[in-house]
């Protein structure tokens, strides 16, 4: 078992950055890739950004790449987001995953944390 808490989101201005982070406890973290996707009210969940083990292979949502940055420390069991120059599009719950492979699709990934909130309006 992986258990996975997300923190760091919150309201934000348009235009605004936020950084979340998802720490990761139980089995080893190294051993996982780490994905990141949202869920917005009435939508599908999608996929954002995830990361290979070790940090060296990292894949991107179209709509997030040169916005958004996934990275991981895999010295402290950390994984994070860096978002920047946010819309309102990118209001959601913003989840982090833990699978063997780095994919897009919700169901590749093993384990998933709770989620945190990310509000963007003015």
């Amino acid at each position: 078992q992986v258990q996975l808490v997300e923190s760091g989101g919150g309201l934000v201005q348009p235009g605004g950055s936020l950084r979340l982070s998802c720490a990761a406890s139980g089995r080893t973290f190294s051993n996982y890739a780490m994905g990141w996707f949202r869920q917005a009210p009435g939508k599908e969940r999608e996929f954002v950004a995830a990361t290979s083990w070790s940090g060296g292979s990292t894949a991107y949502a179209d709509s997030m790449k040169g916005r958004f940055t996934i990275s991981r420390d895999n010295t402290k069991n950390l994984v994070y987001l860096q978002m920047n120059s946010l819309n309102i599009g990118d209001t959601a719950v913003y989840y982090c995953a833990a699978g063997r492979w780095v994919m897009v699709a919700p169901a590749a990934y093993n384990y998933w944390g709770q989620g945190t909130q990310v509000t963007v309006s003015s």
